[in-house]
This record gives C-alpha cells, sequence and structure tokens, in this order.
C-alpha cells in the first residue's frame, strides 16, 4: 500500500495540482529515468522542448531506496497506466526495442506514448557513437593528431560481431536467456590490446573469436538458422545493419570492453607525443617543469571525458527521441478522443521508422 503521496504520484493528480497554480504558470511534466547517472543526459534532451508554457522536472522512481533500473521507473512506484501527459518516463531501450513486444516489458516500452526510450541499447551507446570519439581524445589529451579512423574502426567491427549479435537477439526474443547468454557474447567480441599503429590485428582477433562462437552455435542449433536469417532482414526496419550493431549491444560492455580499450592506449600515446614537444621547446628544467605541470593539470582520464560525451546529437537515434517527444507533445495537447487514438497509432508505427 502507498504511503506518501510521492506513491500516489500520477499525470491525473498532476493535472489535478496544476489547475490549482496561476493560470500562467508553465505546465510542469514530470520525467521519471532510471538513475543519477541518467540525469544529466534526459536533461540535455529535454531542456530543448521546455518553454513559456511547459518544464519538465526529472526524478528518480524512488525516494526510499537506491534501487535502480528499468523495472523500477516502470512498474515499481506507479503503473504504466498512470503516466500520461504530466508525466513521463524516460529508459533505455537494452533489447527491449528490438525484440519488439515479445516480453510484457519490451510490449511496454514500445507500445505507451509515454514511455522515451533511446532505441540505442543504453546512454552509453550514444556517449560511445564513433563520430565524436575524436573529440573525445581532444579533450582528454589536448592533443588533435588523428591516430587512428574511430568511424571506420567502429563500423568493421560491428560488421565483425553482427552475425553473432543476432544469434543473441534471436534467443533472447524466445525468451531463452540461458542457450547463449549476453555474457557469453561480451567474451567473444571484447576487444583485447590495441597497438595504436596496427588496430586491425586487434580487429582480427575479435574475428577469429566470433567466427568459433558462430561456428559452435551453427552445429549445435542447426535448426535456428533460417530463424536468425530472417530475423536480421526483420531487423532492418529498425535501423539495425552490419555497420550499425555497435549501437544496439549492452551499453556496458561497448564502453568498457570496446571503445575504452581502444581510446586509452590512444590518449596514452598524444599525451606522450605532447609531453615530448614540451621538453623538445623548453629553453631550461624549470620552463620544462612549469609546462609540463600546466599541461597535466589540463588533463583528464578517457573514461571521464567519455562519461561528459555529448557529440552524439547528429546521430539518427537521436532525432528519433527527438521526434518522439515531439509526437508526445503534441498528443497532450488536450486532443479528442477519436486524434488522441491516431496520434498513439502513428507515435508506435514512427518508433519502426527507417534511417
Amino acid at each position: 500500500m502507498a504511503t506518501s503521496l510521492r506513491h500516489n504520484l500520477t499525470s491525473a493528480y498532476l493535472d489535478a495540482a496544476r489547475k490549482l497554480s496561476p493560470k500562467r504558470a508553465r505546465r510542469r511534466i514530470v520525467a521519471y529515468v532510471e538513475s543519477y547517472d541518467d540525469i544529466a543526459f534526459w536533461r540535455t534532451l529535454l531542456t530543448e522542448f521546455e518553454n513559456e508554457e511547459r518544464y519538465f522536472q526529472i526524478m528518480l522512481p524512488s525516494s526510499k531506496s537506491l534501487a535502480k533500473g528499468k523495472k523500477m521507473a516502470l512498474t515499481r512506484i506507479f503503473k504504466v497506466e498512470q503516466l500520461g501527459k504530466n508525466l513521463i518516463a524516460c529508459v533505455d531501450s537494452d533489447y527491449d526495442f528490438l525484440l519488439q513486444g515479445a516480453t510484457p516489458m519490451s510490449h511496454t516500452v514500445n507500445g505507451s506514448p509515454y514511455v522515451i526510450q533511446t532505441y540505442a541499447y543504453a546512454i552509453e551507446n550514444f556517449q560511445c557513437y564513433a563520430e565524436s570519439l575524436h573529440e573525445v581524445c581532444v579533450q582528454a589529451t589536448l592533443n588533435d593528431r588523428r591516430l587512428i579512423d574511430f568511424p571506420a574502426f567502429l563500423r568493421r567491427y560491428s560488421e565483425i560481431i553482427y552475425p553473432l549479435f543476432l544469434w543473441n537477439v534471436w534467443f533472447y526474443r524466445n525468451r531463452d536467456t540461458n542457450t547463449f547468454p549476453m555474457y557469453e557474447f561480451h567474451d567473444s567480441t571484447r576487444l583485447q590490446e590495441v597497438d595504436v599503429y596496427r588496430p586491425e590485428e586487434a580487429l582480427a582477433r575479435v574475428e577469429r573469436s566470433v567466427a568459433a562462437k558462430l561456428q559452435e552455435l551453427q552445429v549445435r542449433y542447426p535448426r535456428y538458422m533460417d530463424g536468425v536469417k530472417q530475423l536480421g532482414v526483420e531487423l532492418e526496419r529498425l535501423a539495425l545493419k552490419p555497420e550499425t550493431a555497435y549501437l544496439y549491444i549492452q551499453g556496458h560492455h561497448l564502453m568498457d570492453g570496446v571503445v575504452l580499450k581502444l581510446l586509452v592506449p590512444v590518449c596514452t600515446r598524444l599525451r606522450r607525443e605532447r609531453e615530448a614537444e614540451i621538453k623538445r621547446l623548453a629553453r631550461s628544467d624549470e620552463q620544462f617543469r612549469n609546462e609540463l605541470t600546466c599541461y597535466e593539470n589540463s588533463l583528464a582520464s578517457p573514461a571521464f571525458m567519455l562519461k561528459k560525451n555529448d557529440g552524439y546529437k547528429n546521430l539518427f537515434l537521436y532525432q528519433w527521441m527527438r521526434e518522439e517527444i515531439s509526437e508526445f507533445l503534441s498528443l497532450s495537447s488536450n486532443p479528442s478522443p477519436v486524434e488522441r487514438e491516431e496520434r498513439e497509432n502513428s507515435i508506435r508505427e514512427n518508433r519502426t521508422v527507417n534511417t
């Protein structure tokens, strides 16, 4: 039983409370997120839609525990039916976007116009957007030299892991999380040591690992091969293609097991180059020490800068999120029942648009 007003918070309650406010007061829209780590990401997005008529208040799902996650945001504090024009949930998609209603959670995430999802697996996938990684290196090292073509590297990495990723999604779509669990997929697709001058060697090791696991699955489960192939065709309309697979794999695995394995050696090399330049240009030991100290005080770790990265705003998945929020705001502008149903159906259909 609910023990506080917070536990009884619904869109209808917020609407009633708003009617008691001055007529010119801005409408408050509460947005629940999964954890405090997500607040900055969603604040950046939702700020774009604030104006003189409305604003968003981002809140955690519980004020009484440190429990996190989508399930907490969607079910523990309130029922999904309590969402509405004044109360939304902003969550990571995980596999739910790709599962397309195959599980109750996926049905909820894809079916409710008041649940805003990332489409990518998680926020970390946005932060690891290939086109933005050079800027992360620049911010971490203050060195603008390009050692690795990050978009080309992650495109090739995605192409390598794509066939194995389809197997993993296929089992999860069939509610089988034991035959080929996610941790086995991660074991087969994580990067080992990366040589910044020969990054193709790291990709070759992943390719051998993936090929071995693929062969094992095809030998053990030949009856599933046609289903996996058909799944790949189906998921193309969700923009899951060989070159974009990295956007849909687990975010923490992508960040810790792939991107940081690449960024750390790159940033280490760039820092050493800058330190060598300072030493070469210094006219005295004292000047060298002062300049080196100044440089070191301006540095940040690649992991820290990656978490602060917001260079993903041109990513097509981010545009989908913008469109979804625009549709929600249009839906919440007191339409007639017929218009409301039409817009809700339109939102659901637009969540499977092509890039």
